[in-house]
This record gives C-alpha cells, sequence and structure tokens, in this order.
C-alpha cells in the first residue's frame, strides 16, 4: 500500500459519510417544510451550523497543512522507526485515532479552555445533520496537538491524517433524529441513538457518551449513557442565538470576563484549565 492510496481512501471515506450526511439533511429539510415545522428559527439554526464552517475551513487549511509538516519533522528528527505503511497498519492506526478521539472529545468537556472551542458544537437546540459540521473556529489546533503522540509512538504522519479524517468523516451520519435505535449496533458503536445522549443538556445526559466511532471507550472508561427519554439539547446555560457570529465565538465573551475579574493567578489557572463553570468561592463561604 502506497501513501496515495491511503489518502485516496481517506478521501472516499469522507465523500461517502459527506454524501450520506447531505441526503440525511436534505430529508430533514424536506420532512420540517412537509409537516410546516421547519420556519424562521430552526431553518436559520442550519444556516449558523453551516456558517461556522467559514471559520473552521479558513482555520484548519492553515492549522492542519503546518500540522502536517509539523509531524513530518518531529518523525523524521525523533523516531529511530515507524510502522510500515501497509492495511493492517492503516487499521491500526484508526483504532488509536479512535481511542485518542475519545480522551480529545472527553477532555474538551473537561478543560475551560478547550470547551470554549467545543462549544459550538453544543449550541444547537436541534438534532440535525448540520449539527455535524458545527465546529468551533480552532477545534483543528486541539486536534492537531492531542494526536501527535502517535506519532511519536511510530504512526506515521500519512496513517495519523487518515485515522482523524475517518474519525471525523464518520461522526456526519449520526447528528440525526430520523434514525432511531439500531439494537446490537448501538451497543459498540457511536449511533444516532448514542449520540443524541452526547448533545442532551439534561444532567442524566450531560458529559456522556465521547466515542467517535466506537462507543466502547466509553464503557470501558464509564462514560456510557444509554438513549432513554428524548434529550433536551444544547447548551446547559441560556444560549439560543442563531446569529452565525455570536455563535461562532459563543463562550469567548464571558472567558475573557473571568479571566479579566481574576483576583489571583490561581483563578486565573482555574479559568482556564478548570472545569468549564468552575467559579471562586465567595468570601462568606471562605469564612464559613
Amino acid at each position: 500500500m502506497t501513501t496515495e492510496q491511503i489518502e485516496q481512501i481517506g478521501v472516499a471515506f469522507d465523500d461517502v459519510f459527506f454524501l450520506i450526511g447531505a441526503a440525511i439533511l436534505a430529508i430533514e429539510i424536506a420532512k420540517g417544510l412537509f409537516e410546516r415545522s421547519l420556519r424562521g428559527r430552526g431553518f436559520m439554526d442550519i444556516v449558523a451550523s453551516i456558517s461556522t464552517q467559514i471559520p473552521s475551513v479558513l482555520a484548519e487549511t492553515f492549522v492542519l497543512a503546518f500540522a502536517y509538516v509539523g509531524y513530518v519533522l518531529v518523525a523524521d528528527t525523533f523516531v529511530t522507526w515507524t510502522l510500515p505503511i501497509a492495511f493492517w497498519s492503516a487499521a491500526l492506526a484508526l483504532l488509536a485515532c479512535d481511542f485518542v478521539y475519545y480522551w480529545e472529545h472527553r477532555l474538551a468537556h473537561e478543560i475551560r479552555v478547550l470547551w470554549t472551542q467545543h462549544a459550538v458544537h453544543h449550541s444547537s437546540r436541534y438534532m440535525n445533520a448540520s449539527v455535524a459540521v458545527r465546529f468551533g473556529p480552532l477545534e483543528g489546533v486541539i486536534t492537531a496537538l492531542i494526536h501527535l503522540p502517535l506519532v511519536l509512538i511510530g504512526f506515521p504522519p500519512e496513517l495519523v491524517f487518515f485515522g482523524i479524517l475517518v474519525v471525523l468523516a464518520y461522526q456526519t451520519w449520526i447528528h440525526t433524529e430520523l434514525i432511531g435505535k439500531l439494537g446490537p449496533l448501538d451497543r459498540f458503536l457511536n449511533t444516532p441513538a448514542n449520540h443524541r445522549v452526547h448533545h442532551g443538556c439534561d444532567d442524566k445526559y450531560i458529559d456522556k457518551n465521547y466515542g467517535g466511532i466506537l462507543i466502547i471507550w466509553d464503557r470501558i472508561f464509564g462514560t456510557y449513557q444509554e438513549e432513554e427519554e428524548r434529550p433536551n439539547y444544547g447548551l446547559k446555560r441560556d444560549f439560543d442565538s442563531v446569529n452565525p457570529v455570536v455563535v461562532w465565538f459563543s463562550e469567548l465573551p464571558q472567558f475573557f470576563r473571568d479571566l479579566k475579574g481574576a483576583r489571583s493567578l490561581g483563578e486565573a489557572w482555574m479559568y482556564i484549565f478548570g472545569r468549564p463553570g468552575w467559579a471562586p468561592k465567595k468570601l462568606d463561604e471562605r469564612e464559613g
């Protein structure tokens, strides 16, 4: 297997899942128009979701191009051996990238500065295929950094990028309410039912089901939740804007206000690296 073949397979996966996602979105829009439920805010939310591709693509084109060059330099400079490029190593790289994605995704929910980007993906009160492309502008930076260890342990940069592409492409079809539960598949794959849970803002659904392709990581690490009643979607806080620019940068204004109001380096650290929603204790609570 050659590098060109790996690239062709990755692009083919991307194209197939993009077409599936586009077909699902077309059905969702047609259904909404027929039922007269896709009006005003619902339609504008789809527009807002798709609009996030404007800053995201611009940033990721720049970031991922430099990331690939950086991966190659790291591999050539610090890695003394690499896996051969073959079908079995591509499959292994895909499994490794899916595992890393689980932790990337989980950390994006647990570290405030990462959440400022990933919260964009969760800010819709709807669940449809357009949400699959609703990204924060700098999520690609996080992806590039957190997958770097795979290069250091011997995965060729080509295979790492192949794995990243396929894991993200797979998730195009799971952002929908058109597809119900899928029986045995729900036990080991990230399916629409499992991912609807992840987008729920109900207490029982918050911070669950982080998996990319496989849901088994959530079962192993204790973050799995089965879909029971229909989730309420969106952020826990009151956010319901369909203004594209507001959606793109939804978390940043409060993030910078909190940093500006920090009373110590410790508080600033927690505002950056603590869990989203962290706040210092009030004076009367400290004294008590």
